[in-house]
């Protein structure tokens, strides 16, 4: 068996509230589609949630906080990804009102 290091637990931790953001996020383009009828492709919000999944055990099996060639760029793709829908998701959702 071999310990567990508080940096690998924490990586593991803080994966959690960040799949929480991404799932409410989910969950809200899939109220606005349903309501509104108007195409938001929620489901591709599960593309970050397991981006950022893969990265965080990459991180944690490897014990380290950063530096990791394959990690960091799961984690910029997951990031950019998630930023795309964000914007697509807000314009979407506020492409009908009058200023």
């Amino acid at each position: 068996m071999t310990s567990v290091s508080l940096n690998q637990v924490l990586w593991v931790y803080t994966w959690f509230p960040l799949a929480t953001i991404i799932l409410l996020m989910l969950l809200i383009a899939r109220f606005y589609e349903n309501f509104s009828g108007v195409r938001t492709h929620y489901f591709l919000y599960l593309i970050p949630l397991v981006l950022f999944g893969v990265s965080t055990v990459r991180y944690a099996s490897i014990n380290q906080f950063s530096g990791d060639m394959l990690g960091d760029v799961l984690s910029a793709v997951a990031g950019v990804v998630l930023v795309i829908l964000s914007v697509y998701l807000f314009r979407q959702m506020m492409s009908g009102r009058k200023r």
